[in-house]
Order: C-alpha cells, then structure tokens, then sequence
C-alpha cells in the first residue's frame, strides 16, 4: 500500500531581487545593454532559457552594472522555480546555484536550492544549503520544514520535531505543520521504545517482540529486493530506507491504515509484523510489495497514479505469493472493470470487494503492460512522470511509436482480460 500524501506548503517563497530593467529595441554587436534589454524582452515572451544566454553574455561584458547582475540572477530565479514546478529538481538546483554565486549572501538563493536537493532526496546537499540559508537570514518556515524533513528522512526524528515545532510557531495558520507533528507524535512514542539494525541500504526498527535474528532475515531480504526489483524496474535508490516493524496494534494506532491494509509506504516501509518467528511467503511477499513502492515513488518523485504504483508492487509481490484473481475474474464475467481515472487516485477509501478488484485490476494491467510490450516501457512512463508529465502525456510518450495512447493502451488491456478472464471472446468495437 503506498500512503505517500501530496501534501502542499502553502508558503509564499520569495524569487526575485526586484524587477527586470525596462526593455528597448536590441541593437547589433557586443553591446552588454542591449544584450541584457533583449534579455528582458525574452523574459516577458515567457523565453526564460534564451533569456538567460543574453544575460549571461552581457554580464560577462560588464559584470560591475549592478542591474546586470540583479537581472540575472532574477532570471535563474524564475527558472529555477518553473523547474521546481515541472519536478526538474536536479535543474533547478542548478539555477538557484548560480543564482548564489552572483549574491553569494543572499539567504533566499540558498533556500530555494536547498528545498530543490530536498525534493531531489539529496539530503546532505539539502541540510547543507538550508543550514546556510538559516545562517545568513534566519529562521523561516519553509527552510525549518525542509531542514526537519533532512532529520526525519534519516531517523533523526528528535532534531527533525525540534525544528517543525519551530516552523509551526512561525507559520500557525498551516494546518500541514501541526497534522505532521501530530503524526510523528505517534510514531515517536512508539517507536522510542523500538531497537534498531542497519544494513548498506536499510535501517530497521522493530519492538522487543521481534527476535533480533528476525529483523536482521527481514534486513537480507530486502537487500535481496534492491537488486531484483531494481533490475525489473531499471533504477536503485539511493538513499538508505527506514522500515519500521510494529504490532499490529501500534501499526494502526500510529498509521491510522485502513482495517485491511498489510503494510505501507509513506517515506519509510511501515509492516505490522511484530513478534514474527518465521518470514512467511506472506510476508516476503509484503516486503517486497512494500519496497517496490518506495522504488516507483523515489523515480517518479511522487508522481504516480495508484493503480500504475500498485499493480507494479503487486507484480513483485506475486513473485512471493500469489492468491487467486477472484473479484477480477467477476468483474471479467460482467464485463464491469472498475474506471481507470477512479484507480488514479487514493484507495484508502475503498472497501471489501471493491477495494479488492482495484488491487487486482491494476495488477492485471500492469501485468499485461510488462508482457506485451517490456518492463522498458513502463520504465519510460515512470521516468516521463518524474520529470513532471501528466499521466496522459507520458503514457502516449512512451506508447507513441507502437501507435497507442492512454485510452488505446487501457482499450487493449480489456479485451485480453475478457478473453482471460471472462471466458469469451472480447466484444467487437
């Protein structure tokens, strides 16, 4: 189950040094003025990369003019931002950097790279650059929020509520602050209690129930799945994952899953498996479910649909044990599959069978994806989302050359599951 939220800080985060000079006609040769006016008039065309070749060139003729400077670093500002915008994380971080250069005491160009490396999951580089942001100006609430995630990302999780709780103070009207530091209230008073083991890529936590033998097997495996699922998928995070093994009373005390969920993801790998004595097929099947997770969310940067997220994880996770289809197989007979927008979203809010098919459903889907046409272009539709596409356009980027579209590839998967499973000829269109 991936729990990731899109939560959003409502923050106004400050770009620009001040405004753009006054443009005027551009004049020919190696004119610094005319270069930078022609900058600006790029600027207002919406032409921010060609503006910043002018201003480049016309700072490099006369890098004393103080608005020669202000305009570009402005300029690499309102890029950087627009590549945040875009998940263009890597980019932006390097506009914002060169913004810094230009005003190397300027706070704001180092918060705005620092929240870039955040988003990138480059922590050192974020705490780096959100530490000096603070240095220079000063406490602000997005630079605590993001500093604390650099803590929490790492299982520093005392550092990290220091520093919400000082954003909250400063920001009392965000709602996002005081629901996340109520959350890791939860975890914190669990999980304080919990020992801990590390392994190249994962640290685990996991209560006095759980022998230590169990939770270093639980360690192997999941160094097992790095390797498998990142040959499937063509990508291996880089970061070191937190896993987290509660009970399954703290699991939903702290969680606050829906009844069925087994496992999630949400920034750490959270399994109600406390006091196991023996790794069940069930439960290599979670990890590995799980771990897929973190794998899409990491490439995607978040931006994925539940039902492309969820039917890769059950790809893995059947490779461990694998129940029947059986709501698929009804949905099939009727010829009733539930609506591919409906399976984009969340599906905390499901129940029962329903929530049963969705799972199926997008593992069928998935499935049928990865034999008809290679894990290679479920890995193009992962990486056109994580450079900012809408679902629509990377999966009609990705399909292009085999002549299909969102709908086409959706259209084609369900006449091979009423084929599959439905025990009869799909219907002619």
């Amino acid at each position: 189950m991936n729990a990731i939220q899109k939560h959003r800080l409502r923050f106004t985060l400050p770009l620009l040094l001040g405004g753009f000079m006054a443009a005027v006609p551009p004049a020919t040769g190696a004119d610094p003025i005319a270069q930078n006016n022609y900058g600006v008039q790029l600027i207002e065309r919406g032409e921010v990369e060609k503006a910043i070749e002018q201003l480049e060139q016309a700072f490099s003729l006369f890098s004393l003019d103080p608005t020669l400077r202000d305009n570009l670093a402005a300029a690499h500002a309102l890029l950087g931002r627009k590549l945040l915008e875009s998940k263009s994380y890597g980019e932006a971080a390097r506009h914002f950097g060169r913004g810094s250069e230009l005003y190397p005491d300027e706070p704001r160009f180092h918060l705005l790279r620092g929240i870039a490396f955040s988003l990138a999951k480059n922590g050192e580089m974020a705490r780096y650059e959100l530490s000096l942001a603070r240095s220079l100006g000063g406490d602000t609430a997005e630079g605590l929020y993001f500093l604390g995630k650099t803590y929490y990302d790492t299982g520093e999780t005392d550092q990290a509520m220091a520093l919400w709780e000082k954003a909250a103070n400063l920001a009392p009207s965000e709602s996002f602050l005081a629901g996340l530091l109520e959350k890791v209230r939860r975890e914190q008073s669990v999980e304080e209690r919990m020992e801990r083991g590390h392994s190249s890529r994962f640290i685990v936590s996991y209560d006095s129930g759980t022998k230590t033998g169990s939770a270093l097997a639980i360690l192997d495996l999941l160094e097992e799945f790095y390797n498998s699922v990142g040959t499937d998928v063509g990508y291996f995070p880089a970061s070191r994952i937190p896993v987290i093994l509660y009970t399954r009373q703290d699991y939903r005390e702290v969680t606050r899953s829906p009844h069925w969920s087994g496992g999630l993801y949400d920034g750490k790998i959270r399994l109600p498996v406390g006091g196991i004595t023996e790794i069940t097929p069930d439960i290599r099947a979670t990890l590995r479910h799980e771990y897929a997770h973190a794998v899409v969310i990491d490439l995607t940067r978040g931006n994925c649909p539940t039902w492309l997220n969820e039917g890769i994880a059950e790809i893995q996770g059947r490779l461990e044990y694998s129940p029947p289809l059986g709501e698929l197989g009804k949905a099939a007979k009727r010829g009733e599959f539930l609506p591919l927008k409906r399976l984009e979203g969340s599906f905390a809010g499901l129940e029962g069978n329903e929530v049963r098919l969705a799972y199926e459903q997008s593992y069928s889907l998935v499935n049928f994806i990865v034999s008809a046409h290679g894990w290679h272009r479920v890995r193009m539709v992962l990486e056109y989302l994580g450079n900012g596409l809408p679902l629509g356009k990377a999966m009609n980027r990705a399909f292009a050359d085999v002549g299909l579209d969102y709908d086409g590839l959706f259209a084609q998967w369900r006449d091979h599951a009423l084929r599959e499973f439905g025990g009869g000829d799909a219907p002619e269109r």
